[in-house]
């Protein structure tokens, strides 16, 4: 099946060549078409942070869970070009990575030699770690938004992950069912997220979470009686240890001005920006305005001189950064990690339902005791369904 020795991707940041200028232009348009959109922006839908008040709300619609992974979001959008089976990862700066490795194949599922085209697939791009101490990367499906030019966003959820089973992923685990040795040369492997009911959370803590091959940092609770919706989603919920919750801020740096001793201004210098030593440093919100007042400060971030000292070492830009942010025990706001995968920091709303999930502190215990109601009030709506 392999036409030449590809390997797999090196980086979940970077998985492909990434398109630019009309192309990148031509392809948010030729998506906007096919999901009916007249807004040409990234169409993933976001979910908000867990507070106390969802735990009711887990008893009042039906929800499925799966394990939030802690790697980089991604729309799988799969197409032709003059005939060839051709795909596209496309990040939350609604930028479009060409998967340049020609052995990723998604079969259709009447004619394996025949591949999926107008079809776009929700998920995330992580690394497994095998047995053999080396890593795999695998695509995580959760979602589906278009399958052959079929609209799915206004299907619930549960039709919507059965039409990606069917079609889509059954066909695709079939392939490799049968050429086993050709895994090592895709790009990546497309596996389906596993979801539970609503209520089976002991089940998530107990036997899911540890043993994922792959980095966690959560849970996710999506809403099986709605649509899928565009940008921010209050019927999917984002559950994170409390200690766990995290901000997406812009870092704005200024630095000290460093007055000349006298000698220096004898011979003829002046005052300098010291941009080695440590300097203040500020996180801005997003206020989705635009101009001057697009960014709002927020706080100061304490960072270490040893912390510093590893940001310079990226050698990247890093005044207005996206970084993580979250908050220690002494309430400072510390970075966890840089974010360029991230186009823009947490919108001032968001940042203040973060906080909110900080204060409110739903733990594991809150939502393991919450189950037995999720069930009764399940099984209650499923008997009212089939009366």
């Amino acid at each position: 099946m392999a036409t030449n020795i590809d390997h797999p991707i090196t980086s979940l940041e970077q998985p492909g060549i990434q398109t630019e200028g009309s192309q990148r232009y031509d392809l948010r348009k030729e998506v906007a078409d096919l999901l009916g959109r007249s807004q040409l922006g990234f169409p993933g839908a976001q979910p908000v942070s867990f507070a106390k008040q969802h735990l009711e709300e887990l008893t009042k619609k039906d929800y499925f869970i799966c394990e939030k992974s802690d790697g980089i979001r991604y729309l799988l959008y799969s197409t032709e070009d003059q005939g060839r089976e051709t795909h596209y990862l496309i990040d939350r700066k609604n930028d479009y990575w060409f998967i340049n490795n020609s052995n990723l194949h998604l079969p259709l599922p009447d004619n394996p030699t025949r591949f999926h085209t107008q079809t776009i697939i929700d998920g995330e791009l992580v690394w497994d770690n095998l047995d053999d101490g080396s890593r795999r990367p695998i695509f995580l499906m959760f979602d589906c938004l278009v399958m052959d030019g079929v609209r799915l966003m206004d299907r619930t959820l549960d039709k919507r992950l059965a039409y990606l089973t069917e079609r889509l992923y059954n066909p695709y685990k079939t392939l490799f069912k049968n050429y086993p040795d050709e895994i090592q040369f895709q790009p990546f492997y497309l596996e389906l997220k596993p979801f539970q009911l609503g209520y089976g959370i002991e089940k998530m803590f107990k036997d899911v979470l540890p043993n994922l091959r792959h980095e966690n940092d959560g849970l996710v609770f999506t809403c099986r009686t709605t649509p899928y919706k565009y940008g921010t989603d209050p019927h999917i919920l984002k559950w994170k240890q409390p200690e766990d919750n995290t901000v997406d801020f812009r870092l704005k740096l200024k630095f000290h001005e460093v007055e000349p001793t006298e000698e220096e201004r004898r011979e003829g210098l002046g005052p300098w920006i010291d941009y080695d030593s440590l300097p203040i440093s500020q996180l801005l919100v997003y206020t989705g305005r635009d101009g001057p007042e697009k960014y709002e400060y927020f706080e100061d971030v304490h960072i270490t001189e040893e912390e510093w000292e590893r940001l310079k070492a990226l050698q990247i830009p890093l005044d207005d950064m996206i970084v993580e942010c979250y908050l220690d025990q002494q309430r400072r706001w510390r970075i966890v990690r840089s974010r360029i995968d991230k186009p823009e920091a947490n919108h001032k709303s968001t940042v203040t339902s973060v906080l909110k999930s900080i204060q409110d502190g739903v733990s594991e215990q809150n939502l393991l005791q919450k189950a037995g109601d999720i069930r009764l009030a399940w099984k209650a709506r499923q008997v009212d369904q089939n009366q």
